[in-house]
């Protein structure tokens, strides 16, 4: 036993790691650490079904984390995107794979396991891919997490329907039995976790030992998934529904960390067995069979999904990006490949033959998303969209850039009923603020043309809220040429920015740094968290405010003077020492840092 331990952790260290860097995922080590050890490789492990057996209990794990991420009120606020979207896409990708099933000779009850569990996705491959490249806050990024979250959701219910699937389910008096057992043993699993896990968790953590809090929780999931096997139902579910029942404890983070490292270790060993359990030969064998299931698998969920994003509304290259992502058959197929196969729905060629046509997908899946951000960036590149006709009135407000940053400027603007024109060079971001009616330009705001179109010389503000340094810099140059009249009111992001900034005539008060007020916030809170009186906090944060927005005006002044620069710098880090210092001792009071300021 202690060798067979030794083989699978020494072969997941190797080969994880090593698909890491690859970029094709933690999923895809663990089955090729398996396809290596196994009966298709070198033949060290040949039991995976003994391993498969004990390694189940990571699958529970996962399904009991899944819950306890699961909170309703963060479901609720996603409801339109999960249930929409997400449900659309199961729906309509299960029909369409249980019709192709059938045709392929399949009895209705078999082609519908298949096909619900190939229209999953693997959660771990696309949020690492998605994470990977940046791409988790776009469009799509959004739209693929939402789908699933609604796979995860998703398999609970199936995983309580395959029995009934099954070639021994009946309409019998025993059965209705069953099923009376079983809807019983859900609501005492909901009594208890509502009303006596907590406080049974709050004695235990009161104890101080970590250990027992850590057995308390495996012996949780096992308990309750032990009561859902024996009224019928699969563990996954009674761990599931313990794990929801428990999202909004408070001790909802210590359970997750305690579980962790067993989930993970055992979902690890659950995919090697899975990968040692594939049948490479088949590809030698049938490879034509084994290619044309991977690529149907990829073709199809692609389509689905690429038809859904339009429908709602997504662009042609967003929805490509989400269909390709999430082309691939996932993790969860494998185990409800094997939740099938125990129930009698699936003989064993079959699985073997699906186990091996979905790894192949997964295979695919990074490579294909890699190739195709790379033709439509080149693409989009190539064929920019042409900027807008401006035809606006006159507006107060100009704001360039409308990032988060510039948003936030113009709900509150639009709030107070202040009318503002917006100019952004992003195509793509504009198009997603105009969904939410936002009238916005896709313009460039350093061109002439435009200023005038948008009469930034008859505004009282112009605000440059573009992120990226350079353009912001431009942007800026353009207006002060342009409309030498109107007020400009900027972002920097870094200091140095801000001393560029105002070179080309920017005031200080006209000047916000990323960041930088929201790090005088968070040090005012730090000092009263350290027992300084607020008002003692206040002053020592103003009087550093005062003092660095003096330096910027110095370090500005001196900035062709490098001798000068130096000596300033040297200057305000000495003048900064000596006022704290005073601060220490009690010499600088508040209204002394008043005084400094220049206020009564």
């Amino acid at each position: 036993m202690l060798q067979e331990a030794a083989l699978f952790l020494a072969a997941a260290v190797l080969f994880v790691p090593l698909f890491k860097r690859a970029r094709m995922g933690a999923v895809l080590g663990y089955l090729a650490a398996g396809l290596v050890i196994g009966p298709s490789g070198f033949g060290w492990a040949t039991d995976a079904e003994a391993v498969l057996h004990v390694s189940e209990f990571g699958v529970i794990l996962l399904l009991f984390v899944i819950g306890l991420e699961l909170q309703p009120a963060r479901l609720w606020r996603l409801r339109r995107e999960v249930f929409g979207f997400g449900a659309a896409q199961v729906l309509l990708t299960a029909t369409l794979f249980t019709l192709a099933a059938q045709l392929a000779g399949l009895p209705w009850n078999t082609a519908l396991v298949i096909a619900f569990a190939l229209s999953m996705s693997s959660t771990a491959l696309v949020l690492q891919l998605l994470s990977e490249r940046h791409e988790l806050t776009t469009q799509h990024g959004r739209a693929a997490f939402a789908v699933l979250l609604f796979q995860d959701l998703a398999v609970i219910p199936f995983l309580a329907l395959v029995p009934l699937l099954g070639p021994q389910a009946g309409g019998t008096p025993a059965d209705w039995r069953m099923a009376l057992a079983a809807l019983a043993a859900i609501a005492a699993v909901i009594v208890i976790g509502r009303y006596l896990l907590r406080p049974v968790l709050r004695l235990l953590a009161t104890t101080g030992v970590t250990e027992v809090f850590t057995a308390a929780a495996l012996l949780l999931v096992i308990g309750v998934s032990l009561l859902m096997q024996s009224v019928g139902l699969t563990a996954s579910l009674g761990a599931f529904l313990a794990g929801v029942l428990l999202a909004d404890s408070e001790y909802r983070h210590e359970l997750q960390a305690d579980l962790e490292p067993f989930k993970g270790l055992l979902l690890g060993l659950f995919f090697i067995a899975v990968g040692m359990g594939a049948k490479l030969g088949l590809l030698l064998q049938q490879p034509l069979l084994v290619l044309g299931i991977a690529l149907t698998i990829l073709l199809l969920k692609t389509s689905v999904l690429y038809g859904i994003a339009r429908a709602s509304g997504q662009q042609h290259s967003s929805a490509l990006r989400l269909g390709v992502a999430l082309s691939q058959g996932g993790e969860f197929a494998f185990v409800l490949f094997g939740v099938i196969g125990a129930a009698g729905l699936v003989d064993s060629a079959t699985r073997e033959l699906l186990v091996v046509a979905v790894t192949l997908s997964m295979i695919a899946t990074a490579p294909l998303y890699a190739l195709l951000s790379h033709w439509l960036e080149r693409h989009e590149s190539a064929a920019q969209p042409l900027f807008d006709e401006i035809h606006t009135v006159e507006t107060p407000v100009i704001i360039a850039g409308f990032g988060p940053f510039g948003q936030i400027i113009g709900r509150i603007l639009r709030l107070k009923k202040i009318p503002f024109t917006v100019l952004d060079k992003n195509a793509a971001h504009v198009d997603f603020v105009r969904t939410f009616g936002n009238a916005v330009f896709y313009s460039d705001a350093t061109r002439v043309e435009v200023l005038r179109a948008a009469h930034a010389a008859h505004a009282r503000l112009f605000i440059v809220a573009i992120a990226e340094e350079a353009e912001n810099l431009r942007v800026t140059e353009a207006v002060r040429k342009h409309a030498p009249g109107v007020r400009v009111m900027a972002v920097a992001r870094t200091r140095q920015h801000a001393i560029n900034l105002m070179a080309l005539g920017l005031k200080p008060e006209d000047l916000i740094r990323r960041s930088y007020f929201s790090s005088l916030e968070m040090t005012r809170r730090v000092l009263v968290a350290l027992d300084f009186t607020p008002r003692a906090a206040a002053g020592a944060v103003d009087l550093f405010r005062a003092r660095d927005e003096d330096f910027l005006l110095r370090q500005q002044a001196s900035l062709p003077d490098e001798a000068a620069l130096r000596a300033s710098v040297a200057q305000y880090s000495e003048e900064l020492e000596q006022l704290f210092a005073a601060d220490a001792t009690g010499e600088a009071s508040v209204d002394d840092t008043s005084a400094a300021l220049g206020r009564p």
